[in-house]
């Protein structure tokens, strides 16, 4: 499930309650969160098409075994 960043999901975040973190390219803010399922990542791919754009990932697993995953994409 994607979780849209907020505070409380910020949160979760720094606890370590959630295993990604989604992020854009060039801004440092956090767009949401979400568990890394293939669930999460055909969530993220339908939302993508729904607005017409191309979809790209890049995963970056981090030390903690957590990943962050920049999205990036253009529109078609």
């Amino acid at each position: 499930m994607i979780h849209p960043y907020n505070n409380s999901t910020q949160t979760l975040w720094d606890r370590g309650e959630v295993k990604v973190q989604l992020s854009q390219p060039n801004n440092p803010r956090p767009i949401g969160y979400c568990d890394g399922t293939e669930a999460d990542e055909a969530e993220l791919q339908s939302i993508a098409e729904q607005e017409g754009a191309e979809f790209q990932v890049e995963k970056r697993i981090l030390k903690t075994g957590r990943e962050i995953w920049t999205l990036s994409g253009g529109s078609s």
